[in-house]
């Protein structure tokens, strides 16, 4: 009985996909305990990524996100070129919703109001039938991602290019509504310089922020820097209301105003990068 046992485990994970199989979370401590998910089974890994971005928001059309919860991009930098590979349990930037203020139907408090009333106002709104949640996702695959450390540094150049589509959620959009596809991506180069976008966006410069090196020159982190863009473009949203999006897209695109062409978008990231070298990071491990 023991025997059959093990051999119906063994063929159970037989069955697992090789890609779940592999990807196993890390252990690391101390100072490097936010890297459990640096892509270390990849052997040319040599620097690991994590951020945070805690503030910032997306203007995307008519409407304005902020950054009210944390957003995670993680993974690993490999090979002479350092290109970018995902994090190991798949969660390469975590899929966090933010409220869209004023929902659907763009209902928000009078700014003139008391703090608190424009608050208890907007939250009911939020968390009505109108209420709208916008989350930023990969398109595509992680191996688009771009990181570039010393563009970061430097204030020049794409700091982060993120290929990205923009889900919106609610009880009447459904769980399809995206600006943006995994075959034809929103595109977003984040600098810490400044932008060069077209008219009618004029350029805005970011800032790479507090430099800190710690663990031996092991550990590098970035701390109070802006990462920016106004020059991506969104296409129309598609897939909103399910069976009914042949009449809900064209209500979103609408209140949205999309497409909303090149130079007149902006996306802006506030938070914390860091990133350790891959054999400490290793080292410190349970």
């Amino acid at each position: 009985m023991k025997k059959l046992l093990l051999a119906a485990v063994a063929a159970a994970m037989m069955l697992v996909p090789a890609s779940q199989a592999l990807a196993s979370s890390h252990h690391p401590t101390g100072a490097f305990e936010q890297f459990s998910e640096c892509p270390l089974n990849n052997a040319e890994v040599t620097a690991c990524i994590y951020s945070e971005s805690n503030g910032g928001y997306f203007q995307t059309g008519a409407k304005t996100v902020p950054l009210v919860n944390t957003v995670v991009l993680q993974g690993g930098l490999a090979g002479k070129t350092q290109f970018f590979v995902g994090a190991e349990n798949g969660e390469t930037l975590s899929k966090t919703p933010q409220p869209v203020p004023g929902g659907l139907l763009g209902l928000e408090a009078p700014k003139w109001w008391p703090i608190w009333l424009q608050n208890w106002f907007n939250e009911q709104i939020n968390n009505g039938l109108t209420g709208v949640s916008a989350t930023v996702e990969i398109a595509g695959s992680d191996s688009a991602v771009k990181v570039n450390t010393l563009n970061l540094l430097l204030e020049k150049g794409t700091a982060i290019s993120l290929p990205v589509k923009i889900k919106l959620s609610n009880v009447i959009l459904g769980s399809n509504c995206y600006i943006g596809s995994d075959s034809s991506p929103i595109v977003i180069d984040f600098t810490s310089g400044e932008t060069a976008p077209p008219p009618p966006n004029e350029p805005i410069h970011g800032s790479a922020g507090t430099f800190e090196s710690s663990e031996g020159g092991n550990l590098l982190t970035l701390s109070g820097g802006e990462l920016v863009n106004n020059s991506y473009g969104a296409p129309a949203a598609n897939g909103c209301g399910g069976i009914f999006s042949f009449f809900i897209d064209p209500l979103v695109n609408s209140l949205v105003s999309l497409p909303s062409p090149a130079g007149t978008n902006t996306a802006v990231l506030e938070g914390v990068l860091k990133s350790g070298k891959a054999s400490a990071v290793k080292a410190s491990e349970e």
